[in-house]
């Protein structure tokens, strides 16, 4: 049976991925020297690697359930749900082991409402939800790293160790917004009680202010991806479909 939606057609590739079918077609290669395509035992896949890409960014994009998307690609919805099981840790972005002198890194946490109370809890949002601790670099706007799922309880200034976000950025300068405190990151002045900031510090807290308003549009940008608003995928799918749509990102970005 044909699926109605291809990569072969280009006009698919956009709405999916966001990328340009020339950026398109330089993922899959990448992914091809990655060895996504190699052969495995048993039975071969029903789709080209092409459009496994596409039907995982598809599931990302718009959140269909696998049994509403999977006729659209000419699949089974159990074709549909291993293709995106094998195929979505593969799209993971590759985090960052080193960095430049002078780079400075920006990190907040971030909320995705989880299915999967396993991993899941209540967080200020009254939803079951995963705590994300994002890391994006504060001159190019890319995410370099994103930290484990945590519970949606989780304080942020705990939450940036237990993720591994600060062993993945070792001592480069990172700041963060005031819900950091004790953590050694660059946060902005609090005023003292009784008292009020001097000039310099009410100056450096509006930069501070301009500079991490970068991690927030990139949130904003993430989450134009369906799942990150509910997502029902269970155990690490949630983490990898993170990461998968940073890396997606950092495409749209860096094009």
């Amino acid at each position: 049976m044909a699926g109605v939606i291809a990569a072969s057609d280009p006009s698919w590739i956009a709405p999916f991925t966001g990328l340009s079918p020339r950026v398109f077609r330089k993922l899959i290669t990448v992914l091809r020297r990655e060895g996504a395509d190699r052969a495995r035992p048993g039975r071969p896949w029903s789709l080209p690697l092409e459009d496994r890409v596409l039907l995982v960014a598809a599931y990302w994009r718009t959140n269909l359930t696998l049994r509403q998307l999977a006729p659209l690609f000419g699949v089974s919805k159990s074709a549909a749900d291993r293709i995106v099981d094998h195929a979505g840790p593969l799209l993971a972005l590759k985090q960052r082991q080193r960095f430049r002198h002078g780079t400075v890194l920006i990190v907040d946490g971030t909320l995705v409402p989880t299915h999967d109370h396993s991993v899941a809890e209540q967080s200020k949002n009254y939803r079951y939800s995963t705590n994300h601790q994002v890391v994006v670099d504060a001159h190019t706007r890319l995410v370099v790293a994103i930290g484990q799922p945590l519970p949606g309880n989780r304080n942020d200034c705990k939450a940036w160790e237990e993720s591994g976000a600060k062993a993945a950025v070792g001592r480069t300068t990172t700041i963060a917004d005031g819900g950091y405190p004790g953590t050694g990151l660059v946060i902005p002045h609090r005023r003292p009680r009784g008292g009020e900031l001097t000039e310099w510090q009410v100056e450096h807290n509006r930069e501070h202010k301009q500079v991490h308003a970068r991690v927030e549009h990139v949130f904003a940008r993430m989450k134009t991806w369906k799942i990150l608003r509910d997502c029902r995928l269970k155990g690490d799918g949630v983490h990898h479909a993170m990461l998968g749509i940073a890396r997606l990102h950092n495409l749209l970005q860096a094009a």
